[in-house]
């Protein structure tokens, strides 16, 4: 197994300008309320207390990450901490072309951007605003600004942007522009989903690729590697990736740990064990702390999703 975890995802809140199908299997009451969410403090001392144990990396998440009025400063302080390598958010664009330059500024490294069409009534209906533009300026305005890389992470839902047109048009952008538009498999949190048979393999969408703009290259490790596996169309700007949650496996390739925005702890995204993390702060010893957080991380060592059980759960509360 994988033993060096060290990336951490901070979900700093669940409030989010759009309503995306698939980030919404559960009801509303499902949410922390705003007044469990992590106050700034609380979540330096946690990265703080991880950073002891190896944490290297982190990315902020949300619900919509750049809705917190105090992003700006978090991401400044998470920057003084010298351990830290590395600083990415996950946002949905709609805030991003009015905010980029003072992200990159306080010391944000790159961002990860939500887009599932770029058909504007797709887009409408996925989202449930019509935000589109303002998206898409916020892409072309974190490229000027340096962010790198610039990943566009698109969940394709079979019947709804899964057609030809939708996914050349998609692929297309890593040759116009230097980013890597990255092909994220549906895969339902909840009994309750009402795209339960969404699934689209990535092998169906990667033909369909590869018949219009001929074989993908393979590609070396890209800054900011995870699940993807990464490759490029022959003189393309950019680059294609493709995160198969679904139709594969990678918990042994794992490095990542996730902090929810009320102070607990999950092993994976699916994980139906959580630990109170902000609890261990307030009513445990320095020592004891430590202790807990790597007995965590080497738990996650071990974690395999085929054999653990899996919660349910609203995509909004644990970040992307």
């Amino acid at each position: 197994m994988n033993n060096n975890i060290d990336y951490l995802r901070v979900s700093v809140t669940n409030k989010c300008n759009l309503k995306c199908i698939y980030c919404h299997p559960l009801s509303d009451n499902s949410q922390c309320k705003h007044k469990n969410i992590l106050e700034l403090d609380e979540i330096l001392n946690i990265i703080n207390h991880f950073v002891k144990c190896g944490i290297k990396r982190i990315r902020l998440t949300g619900g919509e990450p750049l809705l917190r009025n105090d992003i700006l400063e978090l991401i400044n302080k998470v920057s003084t901490i010298k351990e830290i390598e590395d600083i990415s958010v996950t946002t949905n664009g709609v805030r991003l072309e009015s905010l980029a330059r003072e992200l990159k500024a306080a010391g944000l490294n790159r961002i990860n951007i939500s887009v599932d069409s770029l058909n504007r009534e797709v887009y409408k209906t996925i989202t449930g605003f019509d935000m589109l533009d303002n998206v898409t300026k916020g892409i072309r305005k974190a490229i000027e600004v340096g962010l790198y890389p610039v990943k566009i992470n698109s969940v394709i839902v079979k019947g709804i942007n899964s057609n030809k047109e939708e996914l050349i048009t998609l692929a297309k952008m890593s040759i116009d522009l230097p980013i890597i538009v990255r092909f994220v498999e549906y895969y339902p949190t909840s009994n309750n989903s009402k795209l339960d048979k969404g699934f689209v393999p990535n092998n169906e969408i990667r033909k369909i690729i590869e018949e219009e703009f001929g074989t993908l290259d393979d590609i070396s490790e890209i800054k900011g590697y995870g699940p993807a596996k990464n490759y490029k169309i022959k003189n393309s700007s950019g680059a294609i990736g493709f995160i198969s949650g679904r139709s594969s496996m990678f918990c042994d390739q794992c490095n990542r740990i996730r902090l929810i925005c009320d102070g607990k702890i999950k092993l994976c995204l699916y994980s139906a064990k959580q630990y109170d993390i902000r609890e261990l702060l307030n009513n445990s010893s320095e020592e004891y702390l430590l202790s807990i957080l790597r007995s965590i991380l080497a738990e996650k060592n071990n974690y395999n999703k085929k054999t653990e059980p899996i919660d349910e759960f609203s995509m909004q509360s644990i970040g992307g």
